[in-house]
């Protein structure tokens, strides 16, 4: 997935760390902001989100349990969460059970999480393509398993078993002959 097609979902309560985040990455990603929480639950309906970078510290629903809202609804989405120094206790363990790639420092660097920002999308790019080998990988048994099912119904159970096991030996037990079939035209016979 390109950077521009990429959508960040930013959090914070503080509506000067919104305005600076949308202006440092909206050339780079599609850029959604909301300044609460139960926002940012209401952006995710509408809008296809591939990343979700929230504030730890905000009134009402802190970051840790606003991913914990997302996890199961949107599963595959990448979450980094934004904290200060303070709150390294609830960030270990969101870190630890899964809900967050990974969290940055505030006030954030620029480099930094631009850094962070391009190796999520990557990793999102990534679990994408793999989710869609997967899918491609289940039609195709599938595929097979109908086709060995066909093949069963119409050739004896014994030929199939011998034909999985050895499928080096040919499917025609015994001697090959070839046959010809010659063909005449008998309107002037």
């Amino acid at each position: 997935m390109s950077k521009e097609h990429f959508n960040i979902l930013y959090v914070d309560d503080e509506e000067q760390n919104l305005i600076s985040f949308k202006a440092t990455f909206r050339k780079e990603y599609q850029v959604f902001t909301a300044n609460s929480g139960h926002q940012g639950l209401e952006v995710l309906k509408q809008k296809p989100i591939q990343m979700v970078v929230t504030d730890q510290r905000m009134p009402g629903m802190t970051g840790v349990e606003f991913l914990e809202k997302v996890v199961p609804q949107y599963p595959e989405t990448i979450r980094v969460l934004l904290t200060g120094f303070s709150d390294i206790e609830a960030i270990i363990g969101a870190i630890n059970s899964g809900r967050v790639f990974r969290y940055i420092t505030k006030p954030w660097d620029e480099n930094e999480l631009r850094m962070t920002l391009e190796n999520a999308r990557q990793i999102y790019d990534l679990q994408s393509k793999n989710r869609d080998l997967l899918n491609e990988l289940k039609s195709k048994v599938e595929e097979q398993e109908r086709t060995l099912k066909l093949f069963s119904k119409y050739v004896p159970e014994e030929i199939v078993k011998s034909s999985l096991n050895h499928p080096e030996k040919s499917l025609l037990g015994g001697e090959m002959r070839h046959a010809a079939i010659l063909f005449c035209d008998i309107r002037g016979f």
